[in-house]
């Protein structure tokens, strides 16, 4: 039965500097000493959560470039959200790219009206299910934790994964959500989050982690440092749960439109 190795890259971003962030994230990835299959980066990596300011790429920028080009020197999927121009706004797009620069992606669906986030960037219109491994991967991103009905696990996916600037004022919800995610879709959940103030005077505090489809705690970052938290999952005991615990046969029959 197949297994994923993930290396989940929680730190400090720098505030609309791509060519700082890009290095750091060099530096950090230079220095993973464990063969993995999938890297992840935080929301918005190249720029901090910067919606309202003219940082967007363009749709073959040179933050999607350097990530064809680590994907192909360290022989793993890279995947994290950018900030890609769409007409007169962006798209907050999770790249999903394999190591012979195929690219996938997904448009984040939620957006936070709190923080006018619709004002700026376009909500995404699909539900986009990735491959790995054998492992059925759904990329979310941040908000999109709060709405469990885009992320019902149709039996459709094995490993939901969250990619975040999540603020620590909300950090509960963060990690209560996840938790809950893990349990009522049986899967595995990873959510990566970010640390450190962004140019708006936000703090984040971290919160990384790897929740097995029983909702138990697998791996979890400490809060408020940058780390790498590798963690790998096995398919065979998540199926084997399946087959004891059948609650998905159960589940009502919905059909989703964006």
């Amino acid at each position: 039965m197949s297994t994923l190795t993930i290396a989940s890259i929680q730190t400090s971003l720098n505030w609309l500097d791509k060519e700082a962030n890009l290095a750091i994230f060099d530096g950090i990835i230079a220095d993973i000493d464990h063969v993995v299959d999938l890297i992840l980066l935080p929301e918005t990596f190249a720029t901090g959560f910067a919606i309202n300011l003219d940082c967007a790429e363009p749709e073959n920028g040179k933050v999607l470039n350097w990530m064809i080009a680590t994907a192909n020197s360290t022989n793993a999927v890279i995947a994290g959200s950018v900030l890609v121009q769409q007409g007169d706004k962006k798209a907050n797009r999770f790249y999903w790219v394999w190591p012979d620069g195929e690219v996938k992606f997904y448009d984040k669906r939620h957006l936070f009206c709190l923080g006018k986030e619709g004002n700026f960037v376009k909500a995404g219109e699909q539900r986009e299910v990735f491959t790995l491994n054998g492992f059925r991967i759904l990329p979310q991103v941040c908000y999109d934790l709060r709405f469990p009905v885009f992320q019902r696990n149709r039996n459709d996916y094995d490993v939901m994964v969250n990619v975040a600037n999540w603020p620590a004022a909300r950090r509960k919800v963060w990690d209560t959500l996840l938790m809950a995610r893990a349990m009522e879709n049986v899967c595995y959940v990873i959510g990566l989050n970010r640390v450190g103030e962004d140019g708006n005077g936000v703090a984040h505090n971290g919160g990384t982690a790897v929740y097995d489809f029983k909702g138990d705690t697998l791996a979890q970052a400490k809060d408020n440092e940058s780390s790498v938290l590798i963690t790998t999952l096995d398919k065979e005991p998540l199926e084997t749960f399946k087959q004891s615990f059948p609650a998905h046969l159960d589940a009502d029959e919905f059909s989703l439109e964006c």
